[in-house]
């Protein structure tokens, strides 16, 4: 038997996020950050800025990307939590820089 393959993108991770936010199943990391609140949240988002950050200034591509991808999830669940889908981001950086780039 074939399994299917979902497509990734932002926004399938983000609706993955927001189901989490609804159905909150046990063991998940993420029903755990949205059951600790708001504060976690953003500990969690300054924490992983500053190792994007870290990791930039040692110039570790890997580390990079690593931290980086970090930083997406925790931003995703931020933007869950207050309410920001990706489509609100995309129009905004539209908007500033135009269709055209």
């Amino acid at each position: 038997m074939h399994d299917e393959q979902i497509e990734f993108s932002i926004e399938s991770l983000y609706e993955l996020i927001v189901s989490r936010k609804v159905e909150r199943p046990e063991g998940s990391y993420t029903t755990y950050l949205f059951d600790k609140g708001l504060e976690k949240i953003l500990k969690k988002v300054g924490e992983e800025c500053s190792e994007v950050l870290i990791a930039s200034m040692k110039r570790n591509r890997d580390e990079i990307i690593y931290e980086t991808a970090d930083l997406c999830y925790h931003m995703l669940v931020l933007m869950c939590e207050t309410g920001v889908g990706p489509s609100d981001i995309m129009d905004e950086l539209r908007r500033r820089h135009g269709a055209g780039g």
